[in-house]
């Protein structure tokens, strides 16, 4: 995995990451302040794909924008668009988990030309707070204010946070308190959790939530209107966004495959198999859309073509 600058259409400079494994390009659109140690499966070599992704402005050695207003739904985009340019790539399937999920939809809606094919992960395109705790049967206007106000108490405490996530070992003990929380499943692999703990936990916490309040405006939407191929995958006992939630807004598109796997919503370290193998059927299901679409394009004329008019028939005899 390697680390590297481009700069976003604001002038923002993002810290990207990539792999070198061969395979197709896939774009990640990561949940809120993770890391690439989030997603095991798909830094080994045999991933399949060749890995673009990216850290959210203010984290992880990205910039915070000048603005700091510029952290809406669209300036993510623009950073996703500023990371596929910086690679050279115009096109490719795109994959979000969690917050992730807004931002490759988003790009979806907006890019169409950008993206084959999407895979979004325990996530919802819109309406981030209204699909949490669902599971518990609380109306979602109740849940959408507890968890608005929650976020906005965390955000006031946030340096109380730092002083006391920033100071917390993590190893074996602490890791698997984590795993056995309710928010993450035993099935999570305890190294690969501490992997991605140890970076986690050392966030500029009041930064974060005001991240996470940024984008809680979006309202909910379903994806109708999207025409490449799509696959949702649910965790089944996913506290942040219930399989319900994160499976509403594609219904109404006809060549969308949903899944539901028996995690939280820690989807990514605690099925990593699932991960790799939807997203094998994804490439392949994107090749046969874009071979049809090839096989459906109009051969090309060339420009002297059009300086040849066409043959004369029986009946344009008869007309002249």
């Amino acid at each position: 995995m390697h680390e590297h600058d481009v700069t976003s259409s604001d002038g923002t400079r993002i810290r990207g990451w990539r792999t070198d494994n061969p395979g197709p390009p896939l774009l990640l659109c990561p949940g809120l302040g993770t890391t690439p140690e989030a997603w095991p499966a798909l830094l080994l070599p045999d991933a399949g794909v060749r890995v673009l992704s990216w850290y959210h402005r203010g984290t992880m050695g990205s910039d915070r924008p000048a603005d700091e207003s510029r952290i809406e739904l669209a300036d993510h985009v623009a950073d996703a668009l500023a990371v596929m340019d910086a690679a050279g790539v115009r096109r490719c399937v795109v994959m979000g988990w969690s917050v992730g999920v807004m931002v490759a939809a988003e790009l979806a809606r907006r890019h169409p030309e950008r993206v084959s094919g999407l895979l979004l992960a325990a996530g919802v395109p819109g309406d981030l707070f209204g699909a949490m705790f669902s599971a518990f049967g609380i109306p979602a206007v109740v849940r959408r204010a507890i968890t608005l106000s929650g976020t906005h108490a965390l955000r006031a405490l946030g340096p109380v946070v730092d002083a006391v996530l920033h100071n917390v070992p993590v190893n074996t003990l602490t890791a698997s308190i984590v795993r056995h929380s309710g928010f993450m499943l035993p099935a999570a692999d305890v190294e690969a959790v501490i992997r991605m703990m140890k970076r986690f936990v050392q966030h500029d916490w009041r930064w974060f939530f005001t991240l996470a309040l940024a984008v809680s405006a979006i309202p909910a939407r379903e994806l109708r209107g999207i025409t490449c191929p799509v696959t949702v995958l649910a965790g089944q006992y996913d506290l942040l966004a219930s399989p319900e939630r994160t499976t509403k807004p594609v219904a109404t598109l006809p060549q969308a495959r949903v899944r539901v796997v028996p995690t939280s919503h820690f989807l990514p370290l605690e099925a990593p198999e699932a991960v790799t193998e939807e997203l094998a059927l994804l490439m392949r299901r994107v090749a046969a859309v874009e071979r049809a679409r090839e096989l459906a394009r109009p051969p090309a004329r060339d420009p002297i073509d059009t300086l040849i008019p066409p043959a004369l028939t029986y009946g344009s005899r008869l007309r002249s």
